[in-house]
């Protein structure tokens, strides 16, 4: 189909450099495990010795059934592959007929070298051969599942994954360094970015709306890093909360009236610790008649409501020009008649520009920051007013962040790897210079069981009256709001 299929005779070209000679003999191991070498990872067996336990801090390995001779008869593949194919030809095809079509000949090239193998073997080979061309190579499998939270590819050899908030080895690996920057150039040309040796950094996202940051060489040494913060293909809902115990019933009621009462919320966390999920479950809440604007650096947040409008900075071109700042989007905002700014993360001076949104009328807005308690969060805001160069006194400055925040809630992931909210603490107003809030929920710790999972559970601290009440009521989710609180006491 492709018209250069006469580069496919037995002699056309010798193996690759550093394949056996004779490739006819290379059939992989993928049957029969227990004769195979366990995989090396930069050369180092990853396998531990018999009786020795990998400590709760050493990453556990995640074993793969392909041996050495598979990667060397996938190489050989897809090597005479690509001298068989015009791949202008191939980037006309829609996605499944691309696929087909490679299928086809590399069935032709294992049939024209003789390559022994089962048809499970073959389909294997087909799978990531595919995966290469078209997709995101060896990554292909790993993005495929929803378990998996993290994906960590430091360099060609070494990739982890973190499942269940464990981080774990795998023996995927890349065919080089050079394989890993064009898939890292692959994913980031989606979105209209670059990454390359002159800008070496970058954040980007997949298509599912994963969020991805790459740093190659010179800054990165080992290679191409690549970190993917994967999104699960069913977003998650309040109830989903509940089940995974990170919040209990009466918790996640709170948090419903807090969101349907139009308070402005901020989101406190760690990283990895769930604040963007949270705010995405948080964003349900918010009636389908609302028009609500996202700001993010990339676009993460899943909102199902019909009336949204998304933004996304962008970095600055090769010139240096043309940079489009949060903060340029926040103050943008202001001029589309929102009902609610959404950020997805406040790190610099558009703390300022949300700030002064929340309190001209923006009720209901919410956004995210790293911090690890309420007040160190609310510190974090000043110190990030202060930092984009405003002259404006302490007192003001917390004046502002009390007039404008109503409710902190609290996201950590704890040791064990879960993640629990651990405060709902609304801002109630200033004493001299000092801010005063006070905790609604807390998270108490009680120990750990058998297996090392930390005990716990969601405790109101006997506040009855909270001082959004008022608003709860204009809402008419006052007695939602009584019925929560007392529930929290029991």
């Amino acid at each position: 189909m492709f018209g250069k299929r006469a580069a496919l005779e037995p002699t056309a070209k010798p193996p690759h450099p550093g394949a056996p000679a004779d490739v006819a003999r290379l059939s992989p191991k993928v049957e029969g495990a227990a004769s195979r070498q366990p995989p090396k990872v930069d050369g180092v067996a990853s396998a531990a010795p018999a009786g020795l336990q990998p400590s709760a801090k050493t990453p556990v390995f995640v074993p793969d059934s392909r041996s050495e001779d598979y990667y060397q008869v996938k190489t050989t593949i897809f090597s005479a592959l690509i001298d068989s194919i015009d791949l202008a030809q191939l980037a006309q095809l829609d996605p499944d007929s691309a696929r087909e079509e490679i299928r086809d000949i590399v069935n032709e090239i294992i049939s024209i070298k003789a390559v022994v193998m089962s048809i499970a073997e073959q389909e294997h080979l087909l799978q990531d051969i595919c995966n290469d061309v078209l997709g995101y190579g060896p990554l292909e499998p790993l993005l495929a599942r929803d378990d998996i939270a993290d994906i960590m590819v430091n360099g060609a050899g070494r990739v982890f994954i973190e499942v269940g908030g464990k981080v774990q080895l795998t023996s995927i690996r890349f065919r080089d360094n050079a394989q890993l920057m064009n898939i890292c150039q692959r994913i980031v040309s989606q979105v209209g970015r670059r990454v390359d040796e002159s800008s070496p950094i970058c954040d980007a996202r997949l298509l599912d709306g994963s969020r991805v940051n790459v740093i190659a060489p010179p800054l990165s040494l080992d290679g191409p890093t690549l970190t993917i913060r994967k999104f699960k293909k069913d977003k998650l809902k309040m109830d989903d909360l509940v089940r995974f115990g990170s919040i209990n019933e009466a918790g996640a009621k709170l948090l419903a009236i807090i969101g349907r009462a139009r308070c402005n919320v901020l989101i406190s966390g760690g990283t990895g610790s769930g604040k963007t999920t949270l705010l995405n479950t948080m964003t349900a809440f918010i009636d389908a008649e609302e028009r609500i604007i996202t700001c993010e650096d990339a676009a993460e947040l899943q909102l199902q409501q019909p009336h949204v409008v998304r933004l996304e900075t962008r970095p600055p071109n090769l010139e240096g020009q043309g940079q489009i700042t949060m903060r340029d989007l926040v103050r943008n905002c202001l001029r589309m008649r929102p009902e609610r700014i959404i950020v997805g993360e406040v790190r610099g001076p558009e703390a300022f520009d949300l700030l002064q949104a929340m309190n001209t009328g923006h009720d209901g807005s919410m956004g995210t920051l790293h911090a690890n308690s309420p007040r160190e969060a609310m510190n974090r805001l000043e110190s990030m007013i202060t930092m984009g160069g405003f002259q404006l006194p302490t007192r003001t400055i917390r004046e502002m962040i009390v007039g404008s925040i109503d409710v902190i809630v609290q996201a950590e992931r704890l040791r064990d790897g879960t993640r629990r909210i651990t405060n709902i603490t609304e801002v109630v107003g200033t004493e001299g210079d000092v801010v005063i809030t006070q905790d609604l929920l807390t998270y108490e710790m009680s120990g750990e069981d058998d297996s090392g999972r930390i005990k716990g559970r969601h405790i109101g601290t006997g506040i009855v009256r909270p001082t959004f009440w008022e608003r709860a009521r204009y809402f008419g989710l006052d007695r939602d709001l009584a019925d929560a609180l007392d529930k929290l006491q029991v």
